[in-house]
């Protein structure tokens, strides 16, 4: 398997991270996807990728961390000047998008710089790790204006409804991340799993969050990616290895990884 979505660089894990990372091998995770906040965090990022050769970095500025025009500014230049390396290190531009949960005082600021940043995954080639919450329309109208010229990446954490899904999969070549959410019971996720093919998922934990049943209410860890494989498995009348088997190749295509 592999996690398309941890943060593990983050503090939560200063105390036990390679016992973290253990834990995960063990479990049979062989690669952790690592998506990028904000310059707060960037260093620990690069220093947590750049010890273990499983691990792939993004880059990008999330969508809660977009402020006000200075500070954006200021952001988005350092994201550019990461990418402006040819030796960087980046799998895709993330995490990147739009969230309207806590607050919807910047939504034309985000719609703004999540426009700028599907821009430069195209120039660089390479795929998009989209965070949405209380704003899917609002990011779909942002992938509209590029629908037809290469748009690739991954919904990251997909909760929605089937009629979401069958919208969002129009805007390019896109995945649907699939984490702990699948296994709550009163999630709409398993009906929307339900009509997806394989093909179109990958699995993630955004470990230290949204962790899957029985570990609900705790942190989050890329080994607990087995619960939520066991349960796109159970929904789709399958087995774990064929998800996981899948879901690996799926990964491998969309982020070039050998």
């Amino acid at each position: 398997m592999i996690d398309t979505h941890s943060h593990i660089y983050c503090e939560e894990f200063d105390a036990d991270r390679d016992e973290v990372i253990a834990r995960a091998r063990e479990a049979g995770v062989e690669a952790f996807l690592l998506p990028a906040i904000d310059s707060e965090s960037h260093e620990r990022l690069l220093t947590v990728a750049a010890a273990h050769a499983d691990h792939y970095p993004m880059m990008g500025l999330h969508p809660t961390s977009v402020a006000d025009r200075a500070t954006n500014e200021r952001e988005m230049a350092l994201v550019e000047r990461y990418f402006a390396d040819p030796a960087h290190p980046f799998v895709a531009v993330g995490e990147v998008g739009i969230d309207l949960y806590w607050s919807s005082e910047h939504r034309g600021e985000q719609m703004e710089i999540f426009a700028r940043q599907v821009e430069l995954s195209l120039r660089h080639d390479l795929p998009l790790a989209i965070h949405v919450r209380n704003a899917w329309s609002e990011v779909l109208e942002v992938l509209d204006g590029y629908r037809g010229r290469g748009v690739r990446g991954i919904f990251h954490a997909f909760a929605a409804e089937c009629e979401v899904w069958r919208a969002a999969r129009e805007m390019g070549d896109m995945l649907f991340g699939i984490g702990g959410v699948v296994t709550y019971k009163k999630s709409v996720l398993p009906e929307a799993v339900a009509q997806m093919g394989l093909e179109a998922m990958v699995l993630e934990t955004d470990a230290p969050y949204l962790p899957p049943v029985p570990y609900r209410g705790k942190r989050n860890e890329s080994s607990y990616l087995q619960y939520t494989c066991a349960k796109v498995a159970e929904i789709k009348g399958v087995t774990p290895a064929e998800v996981s088997a899948q879901t690996t190749a799926n990964v491998r295509r969309m982020f070039r990884i050998e």
